[in-house]
């Protein structure tokens, strides 16, 4: 029988062996920094970026530069509500040109801000799973091309933010998926590789392809030091290669 204590060592070294591969880096810096370019890029007052809850009751504006931003960030509205509620509850773009005449503006919660925009683009924050959130530009250069062409731009943007999202909820559902593991294994010949195998039956495919690539990465750490290198650093250069391709292109 395996014990507890080394069943936790087995994960610790397995943690130990993937994380660096699949663990995202900076992604509060980067998405931070795709608004400021987004930002930049329009010639706007501001950007925001606001991710639906777990549940999906709320939009949660986590980043914002630009005018306002201060108060925006941590700004909680329900999901339904305003141009951003419009345009994750549709999964469609949206350009207003006239803010006063739209009946979905929420003027007091952008008083709130301290700016009232008269302007706007929203694009849908989207992986292939679900839609993530949204994505906004306030008040944008006048002079710049048909709003169309700039929708195109940012939703190249909204792609980089769904990157960076999907990378964060892997790497928590994937301890998720291992801890579990660990529970299923903590029995009479209990197995870790198998546990995680025998978890990934009963998951979501997204969750399961997780638990078997743990339980993977637990028979390569059996092999030696050399298969565990070999193992990540292949992963690593796919991820990589991924990180690199926009969502709209696969």
């Amino acid at each position: 029988m395996t014990t507890a204590e080394e069943l936790l060592a087995e994960l610790a070294s397995l943690a130990t062996s993937i994380g660096p591969a699949v663990r995202p880096v900076g992604s509060d810096d980067l998405l931070r920094s795709l608004t400021d370019a987004a930002r930049n890029l329009f010639g706007a007052a501001a950007c925001s970026l606001a991710l639906l809850s777990e549940d999906e009751s709320e939009l949660v504006y986590t980043t914002a530069v630009g005018a306002g931003a201060d108060d925006v960030t941590g700004m909680r509205i329900p999901s339904t509500q305003g141009i951003a509620g419009w345009v994750v509850q549709s999964g469609q773009p949206i350009a207003i040109s006239d803010l006063s005449n739209d009946a979905r503006f929420s003027r007091a919660v952008a008083e709130q801000t301290g700016y009232v925009p008269t302007a706007l683009l929203a694009v849908p924050v989207v992986s292939p799973q679900r839609t993530l959130g949204v994505i906004t530009i306030l008040d944008r250069d006048t002079r710049r091309p048909e709003a169309e062409h700039d929708m195109r731009l940012l939703s190249l943007f909204a792609d980089q933010a769904a990157i960076a999202l999907e990378s964060v909820r892997s790497f928590s559902d994937l301890g998720r998926v291992l801890l579990t593991a660990v529970a299923e294994a903590a029995t009479p010949d209990g197995d870790l590789a198998t546990a995680a195998m025998e978890v990934a039956e009963n998951l979501p495919i997204g969750d399961r392809e997780l638990a078997t690539l743990a339980s993977t990465f637990v028979a390569l750490i059996r092999q030696g030091p050399a298969e565990r290198q070999l193992a990540v650093a292949v992963l690593t250069d796919i991820a990589t290669y991924a990180g690199r391709r926009s969502p709209r292109a696969r």
